[in-house]
């Protein structure tokens, strides 16, 4: 069974950085691309970066282009959002996700095979 865990999430300050984990493991874990998405509170879920099973394709949302980056540690089979710059608005519950590839996050259209528990970013002076 595919399965996935955030971590890295907390309290900062507007301005400072943060870097999220997603480890995956499970049946078909090391063949899936890995999406973050984030939830701000009374808001839709939204899907923000994506990278490849082999991490040469990435994908970075307009709202955060600039700010965020994602990568990928292929050995331990997990994915990272680098987390720049924050401001109020990236406050939210932020998972990660299995998908078969990034290609439906540029058309906004995203799969999802499997989902993390999240973990809460909270950007507040």
């Amino acid at each position: 069974q595919l399965q996935l865990v955030e971590s890295g999430g907390g309290l900062v300050q507007p301005g400072e950085s943060l870097r999220l984990s997603c480890a995956a493991s499970g049946l078909g874990s090391y063949y899936k691309a890995i999406g973050w998405f984030r939830q701000a509170p009374g808001k839709e879920r939204e899907a923000i970066s994506c990278i490849s099973r082999g991490g040469d394709s990435t994908y970075v949302a307009d709202s955060v282009k600039g700010r965020f980056t994602i990568s990928k540690d292929i050995q331990k089979n997990t994915a990272y959002l680098q987390m720049d710059s924050l401001e109020p608005e990236d406050t939210g519950v932020y998972y990660c996700a299995a998908s078969p590839g990034c290609r439906g996050y540029m058309v906004k259209s995203p799969t999802v095979d499997a989902w993390g528990p999240g973990t809460q970013v909270t950007v507040s002076s």
